[in-house]
């Protein structure tokens, strides 16, 4: 079983009117670890603090394209976080043609050396639309052959929303997939709220399992909508994967 965390974003709102709170709420909960998506004004150090003493750890951070610009300040922040992966991701735009994608993989190749001297390493985020196919091959397949010092972080609902196989790409990704973003939801065109993840009709014991027990060290959760209370569904969400043995949490 590999530790649990959640991705921040999932409950932005409460977060921005008091992060403290969110986090002790997210604790209080069983959550082992959290991936940021900003801190809300807060500074690192007071943020990796609370979090230690919470019991749960930075397991990862959402943040801009690193670059030689901006990695040491990016760097001195994750740091500060006791954080290693940081992850980005780009837009549909990005990914429009082959020209578009070999030039975005290339900008995550640039984002992984610029991390290298801080011992940092880099991933990219995907949504549905690394799921269209260009000459044959999904963009997905593109950014990983192209950029082959970055790792995924694969979001697995936006895999099969986008019409591809979550399963079958954890297995031919394993290698390259130290971080799972674990969601759920009916799958339904046109509507891209979610579900506690449980209750959807994702597989995800099969998505888990298909995995490299020996790479993959995160589940996290990550809701971008949903239509119940969110607190709810992150609760919800934890209790299935601790209860059905794919993940392991702090109760």
């Amino acid at each position: 079983m590999k530790p649990i965390s959640i991705q921040l974003y999932t409950v932005r709102e409460l977060a921005a009117q008091d992060f403290p709170a969110t986090l002790r709420a997210i604790a209080d909960i069983g959550y082992k670890g959290v991936e940021f998506a900003g801190l809300h004004g807060h500074d690192p150090k007071e943020i990796a603090k609370m979090i230690a003493d919470l019991g749960m750890k930075c397991s990862s951070s959402h943040v801009g394209l690193p670059t030689e610009e901006n990695a040491e300040s990016m760097a001195e922040i994750e740091a500060a976080l006791g954080n290693m992966r940081l992850i980005s991701g780009f837009g549909p735009n990005d990914f429009k043609d082959i020209d578009a994608a070999k030039h975005s993989a290339a900008r995550f190749a640039k984002a992984a050396e610029s991390l290298k001297p801080y011992g940092m390493t880099f991933g990219f985020h995907n949504h549905e639309f690394e799921f269209a196919s260009i000459e044959g091959r999904y963009v997905y397949d593109i950014l990983l052959a192209e950029a082959p010092e970055a790792f995924s972080e694969l979001d697995v609902y936006w895999c099969k929303y986008g019409k591809a196989d979550p399963v079958q790409m954890v297995a031919k990704y394993k290698s390259r997939l130290p971080l799972l973003h674990i969601k759920d939801g009916m799958l339904e065109e046109g509507n891209r709220t979610h579900t506690a993840v449980g209750s959807g009709k994702m597989d995800i014991p099969a998505i888990v399992q298909a995995a490299d027990p020996n790479v993959l060290e995160w589940l996290i959760v990550e809701l971008d909508e949903c239509e119940t209370d969110m607190m709810e569904a992150v609760r919800k969400s934890y209790e299935y994967l601790t209860a059905s043995g794919l993940a392991v949490g702090n109760k």
